[in-house]
């Protein structure tokens, strides 16, 4: 661990130089690109000197405690060693956590897809529900979130919605949110007053840059037609929705929610370079999986990851063994309560891997 942080060190002070040379300042792409480096490596760096800096006061306290002869000043000595000691196991650990790879996504922005899987016009309701919750965590994070498509049910749910989420550190939070969301209620068509299961797949998909993903226009079908709504209902008389078909993939996009041709398509290609970028990352993580399994999965999207059950107002997320009998306020967008634990969760596991 040390000749690493060592070797990080030396690189802060490489780039620190580099920041006052007049050649680098003039280069603004170059000058960008170490600034970046140098304020990823900085609060590492500031830890780890830290720790020097105590761990050499630790040592200089032992000394005196093997050379000192008042009485006094050595029970001084002892107490402000336990201190010492106690203080260079804690960097210690912070400085283990500081080394855990970040994920090169955690800082962007979101496609959240909702689909109603298994349970019909449930199924197509819970999925509403859950739209609402993620909204309403979305705005307590002040993120905007905007509607790229959706395929409204009957009553009020949603077959599928996919929205955009903007803001700082939303793949961060959310990228755990990904699997087969899983509800235990009284549907409101059920007369006889049965509990039913039902099952949403939710899909957290990072944003995708077009330097990241880069989509040659040859390998696209474009399609254009005329909008509509549930039952059939014309939403506008233009051909304004857009289906775009990746040939290479075979992956489809289809937005009709914008009057605009040109919205619904830049929304569609939007959508695409995300699910590019995601199927780009679980082919990685899946060779990773091969040497290592996590225990907190971000891609799988047949894993069954959390049970809501309105009659004991329970959620229980499966993934950590975490139960918390706060449906009500989770549904409400109160989330931290299940994000937190699974955050700590996948940081143990990663030092964990580190360690071994």
């Amino acid at each position: 661990m040390f000749e690493k942080l060592n070797a990080l060190e030396e690189k802060y002070e490489d780039l620190t130089h580099k920041l006052s040379d007049p050649k680098i300042i003039t280069n603004q792409e170059q000058f960008r690109k170490c600034a970046k480096a140098h304020a990823e490596l900085e609060d590492i760096v500031v830890k780890y000197r830290e720790y020097k800096k105590v761990s050499q006061e630790l040592a200089d306290t032992r000394e005196l405690l093997r050379t000192e002869t008042d009485n006094e000043m050595k029970e001084l000595a002892e107490g402000e060693l336990e201190a010492l000691a106690t203080r260079v196991e804690k960097i210690e650990e912070d400085l283990r956590l500081l080394l855990i790879p970040k994920d090169p996504n955690d800082e962007k922005n979101i496609v959240l897809e909702i689909r109603a899987g298994t349970g019909g016009e449930e199924a197509a309701l819970f999925a509403a529900d859950l739209f609402r919750m993620y909204s309403k965590y979305a705005e307590n994070q002040r993120w905007k979130v905007e509607i790229m498509s959706s395929n409204p049910s009957g009553i009020g749910g949603f077959k599928e919605i996919i929205a955009m989420i903007e803001g700082k550190g939303v793949y961060s939070r959310l990228k755990f949110e990904s699997g087969v969301h899983r509800v235990q209620r009284v549907p409101v068509t059920e007369a006889s007053g049965r509990i039913h299961t039902s099952a949403v797949t939710v899909a957290v998909l990072p944003e995708a840059e077009e330097v990241e993903v880069e989509i040659d226009p040859n390998e696209l079908r474009i399609d254009v037609y005329r909008s509509s709504g549930p039952g059939g209902q014309s939403v506008n008389t233009t051909d304004s929705a857009v289906r775009v078909t990746h040939i290479p993939t075979g992956l489809v996009v289809s937005c009709q929610d914008e009057k605009s041709q040109h919205k619904n398509k830049a929304k569609a290609l939007k959508i695409l370079r995300a699910r590019l970028l995601d199927r780009a990352i679980a082919e990685q993580h899946q060779t990773i999986a091969q040497n290592r399994k996590s225990q907190v999965g971000t891609g799988d999207r047949s894993e069954r990851i959390r049970t809501y059950n309105f009659p004991q107002s329970r959620v229980t997320d499966h993934r950590i063994n975490l139960t918390l009998y706060a449906l009500d306020a989770i549904l409400e967008g109160k989330l931290d309560d299940v994000i937190e634990p699974l955050i700590t969760s996948a940081k143990a596991e990663a030092l964990k891997n580190i360690q071994e």
